[in-house]
C-alpha cells in the first residue's frame, strides 16, 4: 500500500492524542541515584585532567611551524592550547583569568595580560591544535560507524536577553535570524544570540561535529554537517527535531544513513529518496520510528550538561572568537566522556 501525506497527518493526529502517551507508560524515565552520579562525575573529572596534557602534547607534536619574522610568542603552543582550555572551563573574565595566572605563576611560569587570552581566540595554531585534540580524543574513544543525534541551541551575547526566555516566546522563529538586536551605549545595533548546532554520538556520547552561526540555525547546522562530512566517520542514523522535518535537509545524506524526525503537518511526499523512506516508516512502524527518534534525547541531555558547566552566555565577540569558544566547549564535554563507563 502506497503512503500518502493524508496517512502522515492521520498518523500525526494518533500519535498527538494517543501513542505518544502510550509510549511515554512503556518508556518511563529512570530515577537517578545522585550519590553514584557524584561519586561517577568526580571520577570522570580526574580522568579528563589525567588525558589532558598527554592529549594535548599528541595534538601540538603533529604540528610543524615554520619560523616566523618578528617577536615570538610569549608562550609555547602546548602552553597556549592549554590556557584557552582552562580559560573556557573556568568561564571567567579575561582579566580575572590573568589574576588566577598570577596566583598559580610559580607553578605554572605563565604570566601574561589578559589581552593575550583574548588573542588565544583568533590564534590560527591553537585552533589547528584544537582540531587535532579533537580528532584524537574521538580516536581515542573508538567513535567510527555511529548512531548520531543532532540539536541546536542559542548562547547569548549580551546579558540583556536569555536564549531560553526567547525561546518560549517565540517558538521555531528563533532558528532564524528574526532576533530583536539591543542597542549600547553608543546606540549601534548588537548582535544578541549565536547559534550553535552539535552533532552527538548516541552510544558514547562524543560530540563529533558541531558548528556557528551568527544569522541561524540552518546556517551552524551546515557547518556541522560539512566538518562531519570531512571525516572518516559513517552515519548509519541520525535523529533531528522537527525543524529540520523537510526534503531539503535530506539531500546530503547517503542512502545508508537513516533519518528520523517528527514530520510537520501539511507534509507532502515529494522529495528524494531517504526523505519518502522516512515518511513510510514513520507510518508504518510508528512505534520502533519513536523509540529510535526519541534516542536523541542524548544530544539535549548534552546541551543541559555543557549549559550547566559554562554557562548561558559567551563573552567573546568577534566571530572567530566566538566560534572557538563554542569549540573548547566541545573538547571538554568530550574529555569528561572519556572517563564515562
Amino acid at each position: 500500500m502506497a503512503v500518502t501525506y493524508k496517512d502522515v497527518a492521520e498518523k500525526l493526529k494518533d500519535i498527538d492524542e494517543f501513542l505518544l502517551e502510550d509510549y511515554r507508560k512503556k518508556h518511563p524515565d529512570g530515577k537517578r541515584d545522585w550519590r553514584t552520579y557524584e561519586e561517577q562525575y568526580a571520577l570522570r573529572i580526574k580522568e579528563a585532567m589525567k588525558q589532558l596534557r598527554p592529549l594535548v602534547d599528541e595534538a601540538v607534536d603533529t604540528i610543524q611551524i615554520a619560523p616566523a619574522p618578528g617577536r615570538p610568542h610569549e608562550l609555547t603552543l602546548k602552553q597556549r592550547v592549554l590556557l584557552l582550555l582552562l580559560h573556557r572551563l573556568f568561564g571567567e573574565s579575561n582579566r580575572m583569568m590573568t589574576s588566577m595566572l598570577a596566583i598559580f605563576s610559580v607553578l605554572s611560569d605563565i604570566d601574561v595580560s589578559y589581552k593575550t587570552i583574548e588573542r588565544l581566540y583568533s590564534d590560527e595554531e591553537v585552533d589547528m591544535a584544537l582540531h587535532n585534540l579533537h580528532v584524537l580524543i574521538l580516536k581515542k574513544k573508538g567513535v567510527k560507524d555511529i548512531d548520531a543525534a543532532g540539536d541546536g541551541t542559542g548562547y547569548s551575547l549580551t546579558i540583556s536577553k536569555h536564549y531560553a526566555t526567547e525561546t518560549q516566546k517565540r517558538g521555531e522563529r528563533m532558528k532564524e535570524a528574526e532576533t530583536q538586536q539591543p542597542e549600547n551605549k553608543e546606540g549601534k545595533t548588537v548582535q544578541a544570540f549565536v547559534y550553535s548546532f552539535k552533532l552527538i554520538d548516541i552510544k558514547t556520547r562524543m560530540y563529533v561535529a558541531q558548528g556557528t552561526s551568527m544569522k541561524s540555525e540552518k546556517e551552524a547546522y551546515e557547518k556541522a554537517m560539512k566538518m562531519i562530512a570531512s571525516t572518516d566517520i559513517k552515519l548509519n542514523s541520525i535523529r533531528l527535531d522537527r525543524y529540520y522535518s523537510c526534503a531539503y535537509y535530506f539531500d546530503g545524506f547517503s542512502r545508508d544513513t537513516k533519518i528520523y524526525v517528527i514530520p510537520k503537518k501539511k507534509t507532502r511526499m515529494r522529495g528524494n529518496w531517504n526523505w519518502k523512506r522516512t515518511l513510510i516508516d514513520f507510518v508504518k512502524n510508528t512505534e520502533g520510528y519513536l523509540e529510535q527518534y526519541y534516542l536523541r534525547e542524548t544530544s539535549e541531555n548534552g546541551w543541559s550538561v555543557d549549559k550547566r558547566r559554562f554557562g548561558w552566555e559567551i563573552a567573546q565577540r568577534r566571530n572567530d572568537r566566538i566560534d572557538t569558544a563554542d569549540f573548547c566547549t566541545a573538547i571538554w564535554h568530550n574529555l569528561f566522556e572519556i572517563g564515562a563507563t
